[in-house]
């Protein structure tokens, strides 16, 4: 990872996010987003609805292009593609991004504007704003790279499988160097099925807390550069982070629900660490997928501690972000690589008492110390599940 960005409701760049997360700061507010009303909490990014994009991009203005040009905008990552472009050529450089709502506020809003007769207005472009290709559409404009480009929408697994996706394509030779990453942005048809599943939590969520109610959404969009090491420099915007692994896995056990006995974790968590060359003692912490719903925590514990026991610190980082769905592989990927770079174990904000049902090692406030390798978990709906091993380079 030689560059890499992110907004969330956190703040926009690494340095407002490493702070937040040394603070132990939550972004999660009572929900005041757009026309929903639901007693719950959210991790809603600010100033959306002010920012405009180039005008020659105009056809892509949706408020989860509008999230992803305000990541693309932070901690140097125009300028670090830019350099790749000039090493590589703008089509040896592949993207490869991850979403699950795509522009959906935009397709409801034209949905409330139909005429009389039930047809769309006129404005409403759906490839440049619903499609599920339109933030890979988007991205390629506005970096101006022409490699292979293809969007992975598999829930709340799709921006970790998408360096998975990267690997496969810059082995293959299919391209030189990769932009991964994604976002996923605040809707009603997400907020209001969420609550139908009667998922949503009504305060700020607790992850692995014995009085956990359910999760929060959040919104969030992050891009990694991926580049060969022999090709790479490692003193690199991303600090020395090397992509050591990927596994994934696909239980399809339920629609929604996760196997209770966490069998589909645990599977793509063991072909993460083959696929690294690494034995579970080799792993020094745990970003968990850790929703904080009941099944779903359980689920993963059992799947970690079957695997790494009780003694590897794990955390989850859903207290501080909400679950930004699709988008949240990168987010807690560039989180895990702050971990790495930084030397600190994040903590849990509003986990308080931690449920004592569930006995992986789980860390509340965030804690200094050397970390090497992080392991970041990513489930989905659906039994998607993915995880991913990060690295120090030395």
């Amino acid at each position: 990872m030689t560059a890499m960005c992110i907004a969330s409701s956190l703040g926009n760049g690494l340095q407002a996010t490493l702070a937040a997360l040394r603070r132990g700061s939550s972004g999660l507010l009572p929900c005041r987003f757009e026309t929903v009303d639901l007693p719950t909490y959210l991790g809603e990014v600010p100033g959306l609805d002010q920012l405009r994009l180039d005008p020659a991009l105009a056809r892509f203005d949706c408020r989860n292009n509008r999230l992803a040009r305000l990541a693309l905008a932070q901690d140097g990552f125009e300028a670090a593609v830019a350099a790749a472009k000039a090493r590589y050529g703008a089509a040896r450089i592949g993207v490869f991004l991850g979403t699950s709502t795509s522009g959906m506020l935009q397709t409801e809003q034209a949905w409330r504007r139909r005429d009389a007769d039930g047809r769309l207005p006129d404005d409403f472009d759906y490839a440049g704003t619903q499609s599920i290709f339109s933030i890979a559409a988007f991205v390629t404009a506005t970096l101006d790279v022409s490699g292979p480009a293809l969007v992975v929408s598999s829930a709340c697994a799709s921006t970790t499988k998408v360096f998975a996706t990267a690997a496969r394509m810059i082995e293959t030779g299919m391209c030189d160097a990769a932009i991964v990453g994604g976002a996923d942005s605040l809707c009603l048809t997400t907020l209001y099925g969420f609550n139908a599943l009667q998922l949503l939590a009504t305060g700020p969520c607790r992850p692995f807390d014995a009085g956990r109610d359910g999760l929060s959404i959040g919104e969030a969009a992050g891009f990694a550069l991926l580049e060969r090491v022999d090709q790479a420099s490692q003193a690199a915007h991303g600090g020395g982070v090397l992509v050591l692994g990927v596994g994934e896995s696909s239980d399809a056990h339920h629609m929604s629900t996760p196997r209770a006995d966490g069998a589909g974790a645990m599977l793509s968590m063991s072909r993460a660490l083959i696929a690294a060359g690494l034995e579970p003692r080799q792993i020094d912490a745990i970003n968990l997928h850790g929703t904080a719903t009941r099944i779903g925590d359980a689920a993963e514990d059992q799947a970690v501690v079957s695997l790494f026991g009780e003694a590897t610190p794990c955390s989850s980082t859903k207290g501080h972000t909400g679950h930004t769905l699709g988008a949240s592989g990168i987010v807690e990927a560039v989180i895990a690589a702050l971990s790495i770079r930084e030397s600190f174990t994040p903590g849990s904000p509003h986990t308080t008492a931690r449920d004592p049902d569930l006995h992986c090692c789980y860390v509340t406030v965030s804690q200094p110390g050397r970390i090497d390798r992080v392991l970041s978990n990513s489930f989905g709906f659906g039994g998607s599940n993915a995880s991913l091993i990060l690295g120090r380079a030395e």
